[in-house]
């Protein structure tokens, strides 16, 4: 028996779905026990819309590369499916929970009703005072960011994984990128050298598993869930 997260980024054309702004990339990566098991999901997305100069110079997705890409509603079964009920971990979660519901309610799908553990208040307080935005926990916790020359929703979504490790008590296993295979659901498996992961388990979780998910959440006394946010500004 385990528990499963899910550790979620995105990247969007903007600050606000709310005036207009739509999502443009997806990343998730998959814990169990809180080891990362080599399994993500990453999707690219149409927004049907122009980039703005702003949000091009955040994560370097042009208008021209996303115009092939499918539309949100094309992917969002393959993206509900991929998460199923785990506890999500997101860095600053009412901003991309924010897109995501939107998205899914333009799209006619069910909104999520996933708990989610944001790490910004996680981080804020174990560190007290200190900066914490990714950038700078990175930094705190020697985490290598060589690779990240712009934002990309899976690339954030690994460092975050690394990040979140720490914050709940120091790294468990060393996080390595490999090379990735993926299906046509555009879910990917990495193969790496790290002997120390563990197994995943058989999904989806039965009973038990689900009681332990919500076990560890309300051991977290300070975590909100992301239906707080939404209740405070519904």
């Amino acid at each position: 028996m385990g528990i499963r997260e899910i550790v979620l980024d995105t990247e969007t054309t903007g600050l606000s779905a709310a005036k207009g702004d739509r999502l443009v990339e997806i990343g998730c990566v998959e814990l169990m026990n809180h080891i990362p098991t080599g399994k993500t999901f990453h999707k690219y997305c149409n927004p049907e819309r122009d980039m703005p100069e702003e949000a091009f110079k955040v994560h370097g997705l042009s208008e021209e590369f996303l115009a092939d890409k499918p539309l949100f509603k094309n992917v969002a079964q393959d993206f509900i499916d991929f998460i199923e009920d785990s506890v999500l971990i997101i860095h600053n979660a009412p901003f991309d929970m924010g897109f995501l519901q939107a998205e899914l309610e333009w799209s006619k799908f069910p909104r999520i009703e996933n708990d989610v553990i944001d790490t910004v208040l996680l981080a804020r307080k174990k560190h007290p005072g200190a900066r914490v935005n990714l950038d700078a926990l990175c930094r705190n916790y020697g985490i290598d960011l060589s690779r990240r020359t712009l934002h990309g929703a899976l690339l954030d979504s690994e460092i975050l994984a690394e990040v979140y490790l720490e914050l709940i008590g120091g790294r468990q296993v060393a996080f390595s990128l490999a090379q990735e295979t993926k299906d046509e659901a555009g879910i990917s498996i990495s193969k790496t050298s790290v002997k120390q992961r563990a197994t995943p388990l058989p999904s989806p979780l039965n009973e038990k598993q689900r009681q332990s998910h919500k076990d560890f959440v309300a051991g977290l006394s300070d975590m909100p869930i992301w239906q707080k946010y939404w209740s405070q500004n519904q």
